[in-house]
C-alpha cells in the first residue's frame, strides 16, 4: 500500500509556523524519516521480528561469508557493542553463527546459516515494500536525485559516525 502526501511542507498547520526552524533543519527531517522508515520495516516485516539493523547484518553476512565481527562494523556502520548484541540475539534464533579463527583465537568470524538464508529470502518482498514506501513520494528523477544526494551525504559525513563505514 502507498500512502500520498496530503499536504507539501509549509501546507500543514503548525508545519511552518512557530516551528519553522526545526522543519528547516536536515538532522531534525533525516530523524524524522529514519522514524518513518523504521515503522514502515515494522508494518511490513514485524512478523519475521527482524530490525532494519538486524536485516542489513544478515545481509552482509550472506554476501560476504566469514567476514570477522570487526571489518563486519565497517561493512555495517554499527559500532563493535551493539554488533555483538545484535549478533548475539541473532545467534541465538540460529540465524548467524560465529566461529573463532584458529589463527586468532579473539577474532570471530560471522556466517549466515541456512534458516538465516531462508529467513532473507522470505523477507525479501516484505523489505523491499518497505524500502519503496520509505520513497514513494518521490518519483522518477526526484528519488534517483535523493538517493544521490543521501548516497553523497553518507560518503562526506562517514567519518563522524559513530561507527564509520568502510567505503569503497
Amino acid at each position: 500500500m502507498t500512502h500520498e502526501p496530503t499536504v507539501a511542507r509549509g501546507d500543514a498547520p503548525g508545519w511552518m509556523g512557530d516551528m519553522a526552524q526545526l522543519g528547516a533543519r536536515p538532522g531534525f527531517l533525516i530523524r524524522r524519516l529514519h522514524q518513518i522508515h523504521v515503522a514502515l520495516f515494522a508494518e511490513e516485516c514485524g512478523v519475521f521480528g527482524i530490525t532494519p539493523v538486524q536485516y542489513s547484518i544478515m545481509c552482509v553476512a550472506q554476501a560476504r561469508p566469514g567476514l570477522d565481527q570487526s571489518e563486519l562494523t565497517q561493512e555495517v556502520g554499527v559500532d563493535r557493542a551493539t554488533l555483538a548484541n545484535v549478533l548475539a540475539r541473532l545467534e541465538k534464533r540460529a540465524l548467524v553463527r560465529r566461529e573463532r579463527t584458529t589463527r586468532d583465537r579473539r577474532l570471530k568470524r560471522v556466517y549466515l546459516t541456512e534458516t538465516g538464508a531462508a529467513l532473507l529470502e522470505e523477507m525479501a518482498e516484505p523489505a523491499r515494500r518497505a524500502h519503496a514506501r520509505t520513497i514513494a513520494a518521490l518519483t522518477g528523477a526526484d528519488r534517483d536525485a535523493f538517493l544521490d544526494a543521501l548516497t553523497r551525504l553518507v560518503i562526506a559525513g562517514n567519518e563522524y559516525g559513530r561507527a564509520p563505514m568502510r567505503i569503497g
